[in-house]
């Protein structure tokens, strides 16, 4: 797999996708609502992506953006499996990458100005949100930075631009990716993420930080997985937010069929696969109690 997500104009997200997924991404774009893909970096980088725009017929508009709004370029290509070599390339991180292409230099206009500073009291209380949500994990630079927008919003009174929120985020986004270069190995969260794809593979619906709170959760989880679904299971973001901060997580799981003994055996094959992938469980069997991973080191690696 590469260590890239893929996003396209129809509002389609691929993480994580094998170099033949790429291939067919860069051969189906070309129709209406359909034409161009975004690559970024797994974890997320500011101002670093490579994109390409295609109408059917018509060649193909490769660009990159090299860490900086003045180093945005372009170059025009005639074929896909060019733009799928240069991509795979980027994503890979090969040296040489970008050879054999011609690309120029874009003029994007003048800099950005940097944003005033920010109120230090206002800045402590941002910085305490944008912490939270970083190490929770789930959460994209963009869905961050509106959050710290949001943060301290109070009727009409906004006293944090979006330009402010976006530096801030943006700085607190790369002192995380920094601090999770240091960690080894599978985290804890990762060996989740295996225990819900096997369940999602034996036929059980299973979602991470999936909806606000349980009853969303519970009005929605029918409709997220397979119609043939036997059962689900799930957390939601105030589950995210309370394992982040070190109390465990409470999984909510269920059958669809309503009945406790479906709930019941729901209930065993969730805990079998969490204790496959190594993580710990509490639950005394009663389809009435959720199941609770602890304990728990929320290591979360940042997607974007």
């Amino acid at each position: 797999m590469l260590a890239i997500k893929v996003k396209t104009e129809n509002w389609q997200e691929h993480v994580r996708p094998t170099a033949q997924q790429l291939d067919e991404l860069v051969h189906r774009i070309g129709g209406e609502g359909d034409k161009f893909l975004v690559v970024q970096r797994i974890p997320d980088l500011p101002d670093v992506f490579i994109q390409v725009l295609h109408r059917t017929g018509g060649d193909y508009t490769l660009e990159h953006r090299d860490g900086a709004h003045d180093r945005h370029f372009q170059v025009q290509v005639e074929e896909p499996g060019a733009v799928l070599t240069a991509m795979l390339g980027w994503a890979r991180r090969e040296d040489g990458w970008d050879a054999g292409l011609d690309w120029t230099l874009l003029d994007m206009g003048p800099a950005p100005e940097p944003a005033p500073e920010l109120d230090p009291d206002d800045r402590a209380q941002l910085e305490e949100r944008v912490r939270e949500l970083l190490v929770g994990g789930y959460g994209t630079r963009a869905e961050l930075a509106e959050a710290a927008e949001d943060h301290l919003v109070d009727g009409d009174d906004r006293p944090v631009s979006s330009e402010q929120a976006r530096q801030l985020v943006d700085r607190m986004w790369l002192e995380r990716v920094a601090e999770q270069a240091g960690w080894e190995g599978e985290t804890d969260p990762e060996r989740l993420t295996r225990a819900f794809a096997a369940l999602e593979a034996s036929g059980i619906t299973a979602r991470e930080h999936f909806t606000c709170c349980r009853s969303c959760g519970q009005s929605e989880i029918g409709a997220a997985g397979s119609p043939d679904a036997r059962g689900f299971v799930y957390f939601h973001t105030q589950c995210t937010d309370a394992a982040s901060a070190g109390h465990g997580l409470t999984l909510l799981y269920g059958g669809f069929d309503g009945s406790s003994r479906t709930t019941a055996a729901v209930g065993r094959e969730v805990v079998a696969a969490l204790a496959e992938a190594g993580l710990s469980v509490e639950w005394d069997g009663d389809p009435g109690q959720s199941v609770t991973v602890t304990p728990l080191d929320w290591l979360k690696r940042l997607v974007g």
